[in-house]
């Protein structure tokens, strides 16, 4: 067998077993035989972090399932270009929820994660931002309300009173404090508004209960939902965007204060200059973002505005 054809039967399964896993596993660079890969790497004369002065302490970097699963192979690409770029291993550490990853950023287990702006903005005096992304010209992104296509009367989450609604993660801003908010803005109880209600944990779980009738309405991130239907037109058959919120600052890369600030700063210089390279400018292609940028002042202001709303209605 060739060398090449031997590599891709290698990651196929890798792939398949780190799917397996799930995804509260965590997923790094060839950790399908740890051992293997750090002999590789102490053997690899030419890694720029194993040069004398060059920092050997990996960059642990936290995502959740805002990642599609489809997208592992990606999460492996990006990986490697951010270590050539920092010039240190990097090892992306996965869970199924925010609440896991922010434990983790609070608590020392990362230093970075692609986080929702609902938990940043609950622990904004630990958490600092590094980047933003940019997505359709702008650092914002909108929540979806989908129904079925059947359901033609559903405009708004308050239509859906006493229907079965699916909700992402408790700490999601368009997948949960959107539509909570809404429903204390009519006047009603979020906690009693619905016959049922659930957690799926991903965006993607909630496009897919819609869709096999678990639920009637559901609530998703509009950029997962924009990138599920142009990557896999299939997955959304059936469905419709009934309503979308209002413009909101995108879920954002950030690091815990406690980190070294000049490699906080290095992080957020390597990832805005991914559109200058070929590689960096096709992993952001493959992430349907054009970019990422510096903060912007009172950027995650209006989800602060949603938080206060939905404390004063209980939800």
């Amino acid at each position: 067998m060739q060398a090449s054809a031997w590599r891709r039967q290698q990651q196929a399964e890798w792939e398949e077993k780190v799917m397996k896993r799930g995804s509260s596993d965590e997923v790094g660079l060839r950790q399908g035989n740890r051992r293997a890969w750090l002999g590789a790497a102490a053997a690899t004369i030419g890694c720029a972090w194993l040069r004398p002065g060059r920092a050997a302490t990996p960059l642990r970097f936290g995502t959740t399932p805002v990642f599609l699963n489809e997208q592992i192979g990606l999460l492996d690409r990006w990986q490697r270009h951010l270590e050539q770029r920092l010039e240190r291993p990097v090892r992306f550490v996965q869970r199924g929820s925010y609440r896991e990853i922010v434990d983790l950023l609070l608590g020392d287990g990362v230093e970075a994660a692609w986080l929702c702006g609902h938990p940043l903005v609950l622990h904004e005096s630990r958490l600092s931002v590094v980047a933003v992304p940019r997505y359709q010209g702008a650092p914002l992104y909108r929540a979806h309300l989908i129904v079925p296509t059947g359901d033609t009367q559903t405009q708004r989450v308050t239509d859906l009173k006493g229907r079965v609604f699916a909700y992402s993660d408790p700490l999601s801003n368009s997948g949960f404090l959107v539509p909570r908010a809404e429903i204390v803005a009519s006047g009603a109880n979020p906690s009693s508004f619905f016959r049922r209600s659930f957690f799926t944990f991903s965006h993607r779980k909630v496009v897919d209960a819609v869709r096999a009738g678990l639920a009637d309405g559901g609530a998703v991130d509009g950029y997962v939902w924009d990138t599920i239907a142009a990557q896999q037109p299939t997955s959304v058959a059936g469905l419709r965007v009934a309503w979308r919120s209002a413009p909101h600052g995108f879920p954002p890369v950030v690091a815990r204060r406690n980190w070294l600030a000049a490699e906080a700063r290095q992080l957020g210089d390597v990832l805005r200059a991914m559109p200058d390279s070929g590689k960096g400018a096709a992993i952001l292609q493959r992430l349907n973002i054009e970019g990422f940028e510096e903060p912007r002042p009172r950027q995650f202001e209006s989800i602060r505005s949603l938080l206060r709303q939905a404390e004063r209605g209980g939800a």
